[in-house]
């Protein structure tokens, strides 16, 4: 799954990957957020044109509409199965497969299983580019902020089968073998197009991204407290880690 993943680029980078208007909005980078932190972050959506917005990751249904239910079952929803969006009509994906957003990123965690109940953390990313993103959705919280009013949007980050690479990396644990729907440019824009037919969202993520275009290094533990700064991502020797 995805639960780890970065921004520590700025967020006019994002204006300057699709061509759009630069945004005023503050966020502050960071190397590493966990999903379940329900975290600020940039995200891209089609409202009467291409917006970046600050939704929280985490995603609240219209059936949380409870602060109760939103403790209970928002946990569950920082991913969705692509799987779930086309193909089960019963599935709350199915039911938002129109609130598409892209959901940007500089790079992102997975934990490799090397034996002896060790999991050691990857960082991956897409070669030679500074930001690049995952296919998203989201929903306006039913319940409004506390202090402005104002509805809260928040967002999933889709995942898809593996590529090699992401297999090999992503080999243990209940959700093994998967990976974010990492899109291409050309996708992406696509991807937020309004009139896209239940067909082409299923082309879209369908898309396996290739593992030659992606680069991936250990790390030390995400799962402490430490500093947000490079120390996050700084390549372990990897001599002595048996080889992907």
């Amino acid at each position: 799954m995805c639960y780890d993943m970065s921004f520590f680029s700025n967020i006019k980078l994002i204006s300057d990957y699709l061509h759009i208007k630069p945004s005023t909005l503050e966020f502050e980078p960071t190397y590493h957020a966990v999903a379940q932190s329900f975290s600020k972050w940039p995200v891209v959506v089609n409202d009467d044109g291409l917006k970046i917005k600050l939704f929280e990751w985490g995603m609240i249904a219209d059936y949380m509409n409870t602060p109760e239910k939103i403790k209970e079952y928002r946990t569950s929803m920082a991913n969705a199965r692509s799987e779930k969006i086309i193909d089960d009509k019963r599935s709350v994906w199915h039911r938002i497969r129109k609130n598409r957003c892209l959901v940007f990123t500089t790079g992102f965690f997975e934990h490799r299983d090397i034996g002896e109940k060790k999991k050691l953390p990857y960082f991956i990313k897409v070669k030679d580019e500074n930001v690049f993103c995952f296919g998203g959705l989201y929903n306006y919280s039913p319940i409004p902020d506390e202090e402005t009013g104002e509805a809260i949007g928040t967002f999933t980050v889709i995942t898809r089968p593996g590529n090699p690479l992401m297999n090999k990396i992503h080999n243990g644990g209940p959700n093994s073998h998967r990976m974010p729907l990492i899109l291409t440019k050309e996708l992406a824009l696509k991807w937020l197009d309004e009139k896209l037919t239940d067909k082409e969202i299923e082309d879209i993520i369908h898309f396996e991204f290739p593992e030659n275009k992606l680069e991936a290094w250990p790390v030390n533990t995400i799962r402490t407290r430490k500093k947000d700064d490079e120390s996050v991502i700084k390549k372990l020797d990897a001599s002595k880690i048996p080889s992907l």
